[in-house]
């Protein structure tokens, strides 16, 4: 059996790294568009930009390994199409060279790519924080005195924002919704966000669109505004797309031997009960090993309840669970929210009577419980 392998992410090598920890000794081969060894993505956001590690800590595994368990890595090599009826891929390598490949299983693990801010693109030369190269060009300009404006207080955008404030800059944020991540942990979380970034100096401009007078006066222009699935590909193959590429709950495409894990699939959780897409590290991991056994002939259901974190500044948080479309009832905060000054809590959302998503700030301790308490009545 032919197993192949679309990214150069974190989900892709993870995947990779279990078919042989889990003895499939077959031919196995991974594409990555860009030509750096998979890497993981959290840190560029992270301690690259803040200098606490290089770019290099950020590689899955080593060019050795991929040698050690005769795995065949086609870098800086584009999937350009897929023949699911007959089992085909074409790769162009990074001369133009063309190649046709078979394949028996196939898992595309494409991801995402920033979302474009039109006006941005018109005025100025903006920096979308995505690739190993976006990381190492964006902290050699976060220097003291400059001035950076960034456009989204989402994730990307607010440890931006931490690591700009550290090393010395000027920070302004601008957010059309009232308060940072109130999309994803309501205004009563979104305000401690708020907090804490206007302590330590950012100037937060929120319910307010940027102009382009903003954008053409700052020194360094970061835009974070979400990120739109790679789709291209399966899409133009005949595979089921819809914000994502539609898998099953055992990650399994509408293409019988074609599986999507990580950014790019859209996934219908079994426990959750709904689809849901989520662009968080340890989903590509998980969903990486999950995959694994049924590219290998299981049926195994990816369960595993959404998680993510977040460092900024001397603040942690882990969120562990998914609130949902249908919104929550009402948030318990157990602690003290005024984490700028050492503070530190527990948040957890309630529907029906029951805790849909719970998170912990600074109170490491609480992971275990936190992450347990998603599911119990509250």
């Amino acid at each position: 059996m032919t197993i192949a392998v679309i990214g150069g992410g974190l989900a892709a090598a993870t995947a990779v790294t279990e078919l042989r920890d889990r003895g499939y000794d077959g031919e196995l081969t991974l594409y990555a568009a860009e030509s750096r060894l998979p890497y993981e993505r959290p840190p560029l956001s992270k301690d690259v930009l803040l200098g606490t590690k290089g770019i290099d800590a950020t590689i899955v595994h080593p060019s050795e390994w991929y040698a050690q368990h005769d795995v065949r890595l086609e870098l800086g090599t584009r999937v350009t199409a897929v023949e699911t009826d007959a089992h085909t891929l074409t790769a162009r390598s990074s001369s133009g060279e063309l190649s046709e490949r078979h394949y028996d299983r196939l898992l595309i693990a494409t991801g995402a790519v920033p979302r474009h801010f039109d006006v941005a693109d018109r005025v100025a030369s903006p920096v979308y924080l995505r690739t190993a190269d976006d990381s190492t060009n964006l902290k050699a300009r976060l220097v003291a005195g400059a001035r950076v404006v960034i456009v989204g207080a989402g994730w990307i955008g607010l440890e931006v924002a931490a690591a700009a404030r550290q090393a010395g800059a000027d920070v302004t944020v601008f957010e059309v919704a009232e308060l940072p991540l109130v999309r994803v942990l309501g205004p009563e979380i979104g305000g401690v966000f708020a907090d804490l970034h206007r302590h330590h100096g950012v100037d937060l401009r929120l319910g307010t669109q940027v102009t382009e007078d903003d954008m053409v006066s700052a020194d360094v222009l970061v835009v974070g505004v979400g990120a739109v699935p790679v789709t291209d590909l399966a899409e133009a193959a005949g595979i089921a797309v819809d914000n994502g590429i539609l898998v099953d709950a055992t990650l399994r495409t509408s293409s019988p031997d074609v599986y999507a894990i990580g950014d790019v699939a859209n996934h219908d959780h079994p426990v959750l009960g709904r689809r849901i897409r989520v662009e968080h590290w340890d989903t590509a991991i998980e969903q990486g090993k999950t995959v694994a056994h049924n590219l290998l002939g299981a049926d195994e259901p990816y369960t595993r309840l959404p998680y993510f974190f977040t460092d900024q500044y001397d603040l942690g948080m882990e969120y562990f669970g998914s609130v949902g479309p249908e919104g929550y009832d009402r948030v318990d905060v157990e602690g003290d929210t005024d984490v700028a000054n050492g503070g530190a809590f527990r948040a957890y959302w309630v529907a029906g009577g029951t805790v849909v998503a719970a998170m912990h700030a600074n109170d490491w301790d609480a992971s275990d419980a936190v992450r347990d308490s998603v599911g119990e009545p509250r």
